[in-house]
C-alpha cells in the first residue's frame, strides 16, 4: 500500500460477518443468474411490461446500484485540460479489459487448453519469464528463541545470489521424530518496523500456527525488511524505467515466496504436500502472486490483498496502493484472472466492508466471478469469501476464519477456532506490546551482520534481465529486424494494429492548428509554427515531435535543416499543451494506471506521432515524403514512430537519451527485456536517419546496423 487513507464505505450497510459459510445476500454487480424474482414482469405501478422493457428497467436499476455502490479513492482531477479526455479514456479500456473475463467462462476445456499459456504469460508479467535458476538458497540460521509451546528460530536464505530473504521460523516445541507437519508461508503487510523488519509485527500468527501444530515461516517484505529496499519506484521515486524494465517488486514478493516453499519442502518435518500460503494487505497480494505461480501451495487465503481494474483505475484506488500491489498487465488480463489462476485449489477470500484502499464493490465483483470459475471445476465448495465489519486490519473474526480455513484444508478440522485473541501484538503508539520483544527476532543482530554481498537494495537493476543484442552481420539484417520487431509488438505495442490508422480532423480551432482524433477517446493538437506557413504543394513535410508545453517558436536546430518548400508541423501528442493532465508525483496516477491496462503514456503518444504522420501524408495526396524530427526525449519517441510508420522516409533527431534507462528516456512497457535505443535507431534503417548533437563513438552499434542493412550511407550525424 502507498498513503492510504481511511475512507468510510459509500452508504452501503456493513455485511455481517460469517465463518466459511456461504453469504446468500451478496450484492450481485455484474449480469449473471442470480436475480430477486420479487414482482417480476411488473413497473412500479402494478402495469404489465413486455419482457424487452423488464430486461431495461432492470438494467438501469443494476447501472444505478452499481455506480452507488462503487466506492473511488478520493476525487477526480479537474484542475487541467486534458484530465476528462484521459480518465474516461482510461475507463474506457479498463472496462474492455474487464469485460475479457467472460471468455474465461465459456468451458473448463478452453480453461485448461489456455491455462499453460496463461501460466506462462502471468510469470512474464512479474518479470519471472523465462523463471529464473533456481540457485541455492544457502539458508543460515543465526539465532534460536524457546517460547511458551514454540521455538522461532531467526533464518535467512537467498532467493537469488545476493538476494537476502530475513525471517522467523516458528515450530512447535516438541515434533515427535520422523513427524512431517503442515507448514504455513506467511506473508507480511505494509507495517514499519525499521531494522527489525515488518515480521515483527505479525509474530502472534507464526506463533499460533505453531502452537497448532504447524511449521510457518514469516518472511519480511522487500522494502520493510531488516535490508530495506523499494517499493515506491513508480509511486514516488521517479524510476519511470522500472516500467522499460519490466520490473515490479510484486515479481521479487513473488519469487521470494517460490523459494521459500522451497525450503519448507527441503525441510524434513514439513509435509510437502500440505502448505498454505496467507497474509493481509501488501502480504494478501503476494498470496495471490506465489498461490498462482506455485501449484505447491494447497490453500491459499489473502486478507484485503486484491481489487479489480474497474476499481484500481476508474475508481483511482491505484493512488492508494505501492507499485508492489501490481503486476504489468502486458497481456490485458482481467484481474481475476489471477486469483482465477489458483483453482481449484481451496481458496478464501477474505476482506473488510470499510476498506478504502480494498472497496466493497470490487470484493463482490471479484469473488463472484472466482465463485463461477470454480464452478466449472465442480469445485464451488473450495472458494469461500469473509467480509468483516471494520477498516483494513486484522480482527478476532477474519483470524479464526482464516484459522480455521487452513485447519480445514490441511489438517481435515473444521473445528471453531477459540483461541485466535492470545498473544496478540498491540500496536499502541503509547503502550505497544509483542509477545517477542522485536530486537530478539532480528536475524542480523547488528548493522555490522548484514552481509556485504546484498543485492536487495539495488534488486531493482539486477532481477529483470535487459536483453543482450548483438548488431546484425551482413545477410542477417532483414531476419534480424523481424525478430526485435516482432517481440516488440508482443510485449511493448501489444495494443497496436499492425498499422497505426491516420488520425481524423476533429476540429479546425485556427489557421494554425487543428484537433485530430488519433484513437477513440483521444484528441490531440496538431499546429504550424508561426514563422512558418507551409505552401499548398510541399516539397517535403516535417514533423516535430513536441517535446514539452513551451515550445512555440522555432528552435534553431530546426531552422537550419529547413529546405525550401518545406512544410513544418507540430504533433502536441496527448498530454502535451492542450490536453495536459495533472501530474502528481506522488501518486502518478495517469502513469501508473496506463500499465495496469498493457500500455504507457509514451507508447500512446508514439501511436500519435504515427497517426498523425499518416494524416498529413493524407492531406497532402500522398506525394510529399514525411520526415520527422525530434529533441531529448521526444527524439526517441519520433524514433518509434517512425519504425512503426513505414510510410515515414526520414527522421532527424538532436541529443536523444541511448538508453531507457536513462531519466529522460520514455517509459515504454518491457523494452529493455527486447532492444534499447541504438537497435531501435538501426532497425529504421534502410530509410534515412541523422543524428544531431551526439558523438559518433556513442552511435557505433547503430552504424554498424545500417552496414550490415546495405545502407550505411543513410546515417549521418552531426554536430549542433
Amino acid at each position: 500500500m502507498g498513503s492510504a487513507r481511511a475512507l468510510a464505505c459509500s452508504g452501503r450497510p456493513p455485511r455481517r460477518p460469517h465463518l466459511g459459510a456461504k453469504s446468500s445476500h451478496r450484492f450481485v454487480t455484474e449480469f449473471q443468474h442470480r436475480s430477486d424474482r420479487r414482482g417480476a414482469g411488473r413497473n412500479t405501478r402494478g402495469r404489465v411490461c413486455s419482457p424487452f422493457t423488464t430486461q431495461l428497467s432492470c438494467l438501469a436499476t443494476l447501472l444505478v446500484q452499481t455506480a452507488l455502490f462503487a466506492q473511488p479513492y478520493g476525487q477526480p482531477d479537474r484542475d487541467q485540460p486534458g484530465n476528462a479526455m484521459i480518465q474516461q479514456f482510461l475507463r474506457t479500456e479498463t472496462e474492455r479489459i474487464h469485460a475479457g473475463f467472460d471468455h474465461d467462462l465459456k468451458s473448463l476445456d478452453d480453461w485448461n487448453k489456455l491455462r499453460p499459456q496463461y501460466k506462462e504469460e502471468y510469470l512474464y508479467m512479474l518479470g519471472l519469464w523465462p523463471l529464473p535458476e533456481r540457485t541455492p538458497l544457502n539458508p543460515t540460521i543465526t539465532g534460536t528463541l524457546a517460547g511458551d509451546g514454540f521455538n522461532a528460530d531467526m533464518i535467512h536464505y537467498q532467493s537469488r545470489p545476493g538476494l537476502y530473504v530475513t525471517g522467523n521460523l516458528y515450530r512447535p516445541a516438541k515434533i515427535k521424530p520422523g513427524e512431517r507437519l503442515p507448514a504455513v508461508f506467511y506473508v507480511c503487510g505494509h507495517s514499519g518496523r525499521g531494522r527489525n523488519g515488518n515480521k515483527t509485527a505479525f509474530q502472534s500468527h507464526g506463533i499460533w500456527f505453531a502452537r497448532h501444530g504447524y511449521i510457518c515461516l514469516v518472511v519480511d517484505t522487500l522494502q520493510l525488511g531488516e535490508i530495506a529496499a523499494i517499493h515506491h519506484g513508480t509511486y514516488r521515486e521517479g524510476r519511470w524505467w522500472w516500467h522499460s524494465r519490466g520490473y515490479t517488486p510484486a515479481g521479487v514478493e513473488c519469487w521470494n515466496g517460490v523459494r521459500g516453499i522451497d525450503y519448507l519442502t527441503s525441510r524434513p518435518d514439513v509435509d510437502a504436500g500440505r502448505i498454505a500460503v496467507t497474509g493481509i494487505s501488501g502480504g494478501g497480494a503476494a498470496t495471490f502472486w506465489i498461490a498462482a505461480a506455485d501449484e505447491r501451495v494447497k490453500a491459499a487465503v489473502p486478507v484485503s490483498g486484491m481489487a479489480d481494474l474497474l476499481s484500481y483505475v476508474p475508481n483511482r484506488v491505484i493512488n492508494g496502493h505501492c507499485d508492489c500491489m501490481f503486476l504489468y498487465n502486458t497481456f490485458q488480463w482481467p484481474w481475476t484472472r489471477i486469483a482465477a489462476l489458483i483453482a481449484p485449489r481451496p481458496q478464501f477470500f477474505v476482506n473488510s466492508d470499510k476498506d478504502a484502499i480494498f472497496p466493497m464493490d470490487a470484493n463482490e465483483r471479484v469473488i463472484n466471478r472466482l465463485e463461477r470459475i470454480y464452478s466449472l471445476f465442480g469445485a464451488g465448495d473450495l472458494v469461500d469469501s469473509l467480509v468483516s465489519i471494520g477498516g483494513h486490519d486484522y480482527r478476532q473474526d477474519i483470524r479464526q476464519a482464516a484459522f480455521r480455513f487452513i485447519n480445514t484444508h490441511l489438517k481435515h478440522d473444521p473445528t471453531p477456532v477459540t483461541d485466535s485473541e492470545i498473544d496478540l501484538v498491540v500496536d499502541s503508539r503509547t503502550n505497544p506490546q509483542h509477545p517477542i520483544p522485536p530486537e530478539k527476532l532480528r536475524v542480523f543482530p547488528t548493522d555490522s551482520d548484514v552481509p556485504k554481498d546484498q543485492l536487495n537494495t539495488t534488486i531493482d537493476r539486477h532481477f529483470v534481465p535487459m536483453a543482450t543484442v548483438r548488431a546484425p552481420r551482413d545477410g542477417e539484417f532483414d531476419s534480424w529486424k523481424r525478430k526485435l520487431l516482432t517481440e516488440l509488438r508482443r510485449v511493448t505495442f501489444r495494443n497496436f494494429p499492425e498499422r497505426v490508422p491516420p488520425a481524423n480532423l476533429a476540429e479546425h480551432t485556427s489557421s494554425e492548428s487543428a484537433r485530430l482524433q488519433t484513437e477513440a477517446g483521444i484528441e490531440i493538437r496538431l499546429r504550424t509554427l508561426p514563422s512558418l506557413k507551409p505552401p499548398q504543394e510541399p516539397a517535403r513535410i516535417l514533423l516535430v515531435v513536441a517535446a514539452s508545453d513551451s515550445q512555440e517558436a522555432t528552435p534553431g536546430w530546426i531552422r537550419a535543416i529547413l529546405k525550401e518548400g518545406d512544410a513544418v508541423f507540430v504533433c502536441d501528442s496527448r498530454g502535451v499543451g492542450e490536453t495536459r493532465w495533472t501530474r502528481r508525483d506522488p501518486p502518478n496516477y495517469v502513469a501508473r494506471s496506463h500499465v495496469l491496462l498493457g500500455r504507457t503514456v509514451e507508447a500512446g503518444r508514439v501511436w500519435d506521432i504515427a497517426a498523425s504522420a499518416r494524416f498529413l501524408r493524407e492531406k497532402f495526396g500522398g506525394k510529399a515524403p514525411v520526415h520527422l524530427l525530434g529533441e531529448g526525449s521526444a527524439a526517441v519517441l519520433a524514433a518509434y514512430g517512425a519504425l512503426l510508420e513505414p510510410d515515414i522516409e526520414g527522421v532527424t533527431l538532436l541529443q536523444p537519451p541511448l538508453s531507457h534507462m536513462e531519466s529522460s528516456a520514455p517509459a515504454l512497457l518491457n523494452v529493455l527485456r527486447v532492444c534499447d535505443v541504438p537497435e531501435v535507431l538501426g532497425m529504421f534503417a534502410p530509410r534515412s536517419l541523422t543524428v544531431r548533437g551526439t558523438p559518433l563513438d556513442s552511435l557505433r552499434k547503430v552504424e554498424a546496423i545500417y552496414r550490415a542493412a546495405g545502407a550505411a550511407g543513410k546515417f549521418m550525424t552531426q554536430q549542433q
